[in-house]
């Protein structure tokens, strides 16, 4: 015969499936894709050639990646021509972090603006 659970051990799996459920919803919310779109302005520096159009949508949760291999696309550059990008003509941004990280950190006039460049522009 099976003894009846203790109120301990009741109370201890209630926690462990509250835990269980906060979890899930936790890793739920972090796999969804971020949805949000940044604007991003692109601004040529030294001779890098100017782009008739220079506003851009970008999903926030790309890598910077995304956005300059979109540079070289639009600009016809091939993976072995240089290309150097800055944010607000200091900072050159690593590939690997996201555009709504670059955007909360240099956003300017709800823009992320993007300098970019041939030749090396900033040290």
């Amino acid at each position: 015969m099976s003894r009846p659970p203790s109120p301990k051990t009741s109370r201890l799996q209630i926690e462990i499936s509250e835990t269980h459920e906060e979890a899930l919803k936790s890793l739920q919310t972090y796999k969804k894709k971020d949805a949000d779109k940044v604007i991003v302005r692109f601004k040529a520096v030294t001779n890098a050639p100017i782009m008739k159009q220079i506003f851009f949508k970008f999903t926030s949760s790309n890598g910077f990646q995304a956005v300059i291999q979109f540079l070289r696309k639009e600009l016809g550059y091939k993976g072995t021509e240089p290309l150097h990008t800055y944010m607000n003509l200091a900072l050159s941004p690593a590939p690997d972090d996201t555009v709504a990280n670059l955007f909360k950190s240099f956003k300017t006039d709800n823009h992320l603006i993007v300098n970019y460049s041939t030749t090396v522009a900033w040290g």
